[in-house]
């Protein structure tokens, strides 16, 4: 089991920044991916960015230019720094890892996220 934990969620002007932070703990072997999903009212939950096993990175093109994902392996944790914020980045913002071969999923709670003026 992999719990996950995030935090630096709230509330920001539009062209705002915040930073999410995610630690993950337990049984934390053959990581394949960790990453930041979000889900906006009655939207299905997307995929933001990811780091795969090895270091590549992945984003979505919405947000491409703007978000920065990195790790700390040392301390099981993955940001999401988010810069220029826009309303439509409002959601709830999820962390995600994916374990083992069959990449099974973990998840956190959740944070919000709401970029509004």
């Amino acid at each position: 089991q992999v719990q996950l934990v995030e935090s630096g969620g709230g509330w920001v002007q539009p062209g705002g920044s915040l930073r999410l932070s995610c630690a993950a703990s337990g049984s934390i072997t053959s990581i394949m991916a960790m990453g930041w999903y979000r889900q906006a009212p009655g939207k299905q939950r997307d995929l933001v960015a990811r780091i795969i096993s090895g270091g590549e990175t992945q984003y979505a093109d919405s947000v491409k230019g703007r978000f920065t994902i990195s790790g700390d392996n040392a301390k099981n944790v993955v940001y999401l720094q988010m810069n220029s914020l826009k309303p439509e980045d409002t959601a709830v913002y999820y962390c995600n890892v994916a374990q083992g071969s069959r990449w099974k999923a973990y998840w956190g709670q959740g944070t919000q996220v709401t970029v509004s003026s």
